[in-house]
C-alpha cells in the first residue's frame, strides 16, 4: 500500500512491529481505541481523521513516528510519556534529516509525499497523519518545496483522478472535495485517490453523526459521481483498484442513508442498489452485507416489512463469513424490525434475543469501520423501535430513555433521534407532561442537528398531544413546536 511507503531517501527496512502502542491500546478494538484518539484531539483543539487503518499501520510499525499533529494528541493522551515511551522512533532517523525543534513544530498538519512515478503520487510518507481535509495554511515558510499541506495533497490526488468538475463543499461543516476539469484526460489512479475516497466517507459519516442528513444530502452528489468516474479511469494495482470499488461502494451507502434519512427513500433505494452492484461484481462480502443491512433498514422505514426481513436475512447469510459478532447482532435487529412491521411478536423476540445474545460477545477486530456507531445506545435505541412498532409503549419508552443516557455527547444527532423515540412513546403510551419534557429536550437539539426523521417524529408526537394540551407543560411544547419550520 503507497501510504507504508517511504521516499528514496530512506533506507530500506522492514517494519517493526510497535509492541508498546499495542499493549497501550488494551482491550479496546482499534476503531475504539481510534475514537479516543479522535476525542482527545478534539480536547486540545486537533484535527485528525484517526481510524482502525491507522492504529493498525502503527502497530505493524508502518508509521515509526506520527506526525506532529499526532504527536500532541498522543502526549496528551498519555502524560509523562515520550514518544519512545510510546514504541516510536526518533523523528531524525525516520525524515533522514534532522527533525525541527519542537517550537518550530507547524501547528497543523503537514506532509512530505513522495512524489514519484506510479502509485507513489499523492502518495504519504509513514509518519504523516491522514486528514486530507485540514485547510489550516499555517506552516514553515521555509519548508523545502516537496513538503505541502497533507490536506492539498490528498485533494488533488482526488481532483485529478476523475474527468468531471466538482466543487463540492459539504458546508456549513467544511468537507471539501474537488476533481479536475472536464477536459483533462482520465489517468490510472492510485492509492491517494483511494485514500481520499475512504477520507470522504470517514467525514461524511462523522458529520452525519453530529448534525443529521438534511443538510448534507445534496452536497453529497458530487463526490459518488467523482467517485465513480476513479473507477472508470481504473487503477495502477489490484489492491488499489479493490479499494476503490469498496470505497465507492461505502461512499454510496453513505449517501443513500443521508437520502434515507432526510425521507427520499426512492434515492436511497438507489444508492443502495448501487452499492450491492459494486459488491456483487467484486465479490465483497463486508459491502454486500453493508449493503444489505441498509435496504433492510429502509424496507422498514417505507412500509415494507417483509423486505426487510428477507434483506437482513440475506445480511446475515453474507456476513457469517466475515468473523464479527457484533455486525451479526446489528443485522439480528434489522431483521427484528421487519418482523415488528409484520405484527410477528414471536419472530420479534427471537431476533432480539439472538442479537442481545451476540453483541455480549464483544467487540472485534473483525469489525466493520462502519460500525463504530452502534454500541449499547444504538443496542437500545433500535429495540425501542421495534416494541413501538408492536405498540408495547412502556417498554419502548425504558429502553429509548436507556438509549438517549448512553449515547456519546458528541452524537448529538443519535442523541436528539433516542429522545425522540421516548417522547413519542410516552406521549402514546399516556404520559403527556413526560412526553413534552423530552419534545422540549429535542427541540433545543434541533439547533445543530437537521433531520427530516427527527422532525418527522416530533411531528406526531404533537398530534398526539393536542388533545392534551392542559396537561404541564404541554401547551409549551405545542407552541414552541408550531413554530419550526417544515422539513422538506
Amino acid at each position: 500500500m503507497a501510504s507504508s511507503m517511504v521516499t528514496s531517501s530512506q533506507p530500506d527496512r522492514p517494519a517493526r512491529p510497535n509492541a508498546v502502542f499495542r499493549q497501550l491500546r488494551g482491550r479496546h478494538s482499534p476503531a475504539e481505541f481510534a475514537a479516543l484518539v479522535r476525542r482527545a484531539a478534539r480536547e486540545i483543539g486537533e484535527r485528525v481523521s484517526c481510524d482502525a487503518r491507522y492504529v493498525g499501520r502503527v502497530e505493524a510499525g508502518e508509521i515509526r513516528c506520527p506526525n506532529y499533529a499526532y504527536e500532541r494528541v498522543f502526549l496528551h493522551m498519555f502524560p509523562g510519556r515520550t514518544l519512545a515511551d510510546l514504541g516510536f522512533a526518533p523523528r531524525a532517523s525516520v525524515r533522514g534529516r534532522g527533525a525541527r525543534p519542537a517550537e518550530e513544530a507547524p501547528p497543523s498538519c503537514i506532509a512530505s509525499p513522495a512524489y514519484t512515478a506510479g502509485e507513489m503520487r499523492g502518495a504519504f510518507e509513514p509518519y504523516d497523519t491522514q486528514d486530507p481535509y485540514d485547510t489550516d495554511e499555517t506552516h514553515d515558510p521555509h519548508e523545502n518545496d516537496e513538503n505541502h499541506e497533507e490536506s492539498d495533497v490528498l485533494r488533488r490526488a482526488f481532483m485529478t483522478g476523475g474527468g468531471a468538475t466538482v466543487a463540492a463543499a459539504l458546508g456549513p461543516f467544511g468537507l471539501t472535495i474537488d476533481a479536475a476539469a472536464a477536459d483533462r484526460p482520465l489517468r490510472r489512479v492510485g492509492s491517494g485517490e483511494a485514500a481520499a475516497l475512504e477520507e470522504a466517507v470517514r467525514r461524511i459519516r462523522l458529520l452525519d453523526d453530529r448534525h443529521g442528513a438534511d443538510g448534507l444530502y445534496r452536497r453529497a452528489a458530487a463526490p459518488l459521481r467523482a467517485a465513480y468516474e476513479l473507477l472508470d479511469a481504473g487503477a495502477t494495482r489490484q489492491t488499489t483498484a479493490d479499494r476503490l470499488h469498496s470505497g465507492a461502494g461505502e461512499l454510496a451507502i453513505s449517501v443513500g442513508w443521508l437520502a434515507h434519512d432526510s425521507g427520499r427513500f426512492d434515492d436511497a433505494r438507489s444508492h443502495y442498489a448501487e452499492a450491492l452492484a459494486t459488491a456483487r461484481m467484486t465479490s465483497d462480502p463486508g459491502l454486500e452485507a453493508h449493503a444489505f443491512c441498509n435496504t433492510a433498514f429502509l424496507a422498514r422505514d417505507a412500509g415494507r416489512p417483509r423486505e426487510a426481513v428477507r434483506a437482513a436475512q440475506a445480511a446475515q447469510r453474507v456476513g457469517r463469513e466475515l468473523g464479527s459478532a457484533r455486525l451479526m447482532s446489528l443485522l439480528a435487529l434489522r431483521e427484528a424490525g421487519g418482523w415488528a412491521g409484520l405484527a410477528d411478536r414471536t419472530g420479534c423476540e427471537q431476533a432480539l434475543a439472538r442479537a442481545q445474545a451476540l453483541y455480549e460477545r464483544g467487540r472485534s477486530d473483525a469489525d466493520p469501520e462502519w460500525m463504530s456507531f452502534y454500541g449499547e445506545a444504538e443496542l437500545e435505541g433500535l429495540e425501542a423501535q421495534c416494541w413501538s412498532t408492536l405498540g408495547d409503549w412502556p417498554r419502548a419508552a425504558r429502553h429509548a430513555r436507556r438509549a438517549a443516557q448512553l449515547q456519546d455527547p458528541h452524537f448529538t444527532r443519535n442523541i436528539a433521534l433516542y429522545t425522540a423515540e421516548l417522547a413519542d412513546d410516552l406521549a402514546r403510551g399516556g404520559r403527556p407532561d413526560e412526553a413534552a419534557l423530552a419534545g422540549m429536550r429535542v427541540l433545543d437539539l434541533l439547533g445543530q442537528v437537521q433531520s427530516s426523521r427527527i422532525q418527522t417524529m416530533l411531528a406526531g408526537t404533537a398530534r398526539v398531544l393536542l388533545p392534551h394540551r392542559r396537561a404541564s407543560g404541554v401547551s409549551e411544547f405545542l407552541e414552541r413546536h408550531s413554530t419550526l419550520p417544515r422539513a422538506v
